[in-house]
């Protein structure tokens, strides 16, 4: 135990200082931000691919039934809005260039962080019944042409996928992309108190 306390000690007053420079630490901020970027781009491509297939539905097939309409017009209206908040977020941290304006970027930054954070709580809920309630409508004729077998199937996987969405898919994403944007955060804290110490 004795030796452990003095190589506790001998830690102690052995202190190193590692001095990154604020162009280093701008170099490392921006991988992540274009890392950040790229996937808040192919978030909106994702989305906005989904709007398409979805409407080609409406032009390409004849449904009998308006509820089928409904449950299209539901989805749709669903991604669009959808689209148009990650849209508005993906702006936030595209604007500005970070290199120039740390401070006004960092503010950005944790304006985006408010707004992931609204997205995968109260809106992620909001968008998961529209397209809940568009599943509802859109099956509603589709369930007269399929077997018994095939419905079971339907709703069982539709079901399995909005639970496996809701609960462990979700729960990786924010805490993965939380971890991520703190990071973030913190290193252009540090970036903006280099400037403000050597300005």
């Amino acid at each position: 135990m004795q030796a452990f306390d003095q190589i506790q000690e001998l830690w102690q007053k052995h202190e190193v200082e590692v001095k990154v420079s604020a162009d280093e630490m701008l170099q490392q901020a921006k991988k992540e931000v274009n890392g950040l970027k790229l996937r808040s781009a192919l978030n909106i491509l994702g989305m906005v691919a989904s709007f398409l297939t979805i409407a080609a539905l409406l032009v390409f097939f004849h449904f009998e039934s308006w509820t089928t309409y409904l449950g299209i017009a539901i989805f749709l209206i669903a991604i669009l809005s959808s689209t148009i908040i990650l849209y508005r977020d993906h702006r936030l941290i595209s604007k500005k260039d970070f290199t120039v304006h740390p401070n006004e970027y960092l503010k950005n930054l944790k304006t985006y962080q408010v707004n992931r954070y609204k997205i995968y709580n109260s809106l992620f809920w909001v968008y998961t019944f529209a397209l809940s309630l568009g599943i509802l409508f859109y099956f509603i004729e589709i369930f007269s042409y399929l077997t018994l077998i095939q419905k079971v199937f339907a709703v069982g996987f539709t079901a399995l996928w909005m639970i496996f969405c809701s609960t462990i898919l979700r729960k990786a994403v924010i805490k993965r992309e939380k971890e991520r944007i703190a990071l973030l955060i913190e290193k252009f804290e540090r970036i903006s108190n280099q400037f403000s110490v050597t300005g």
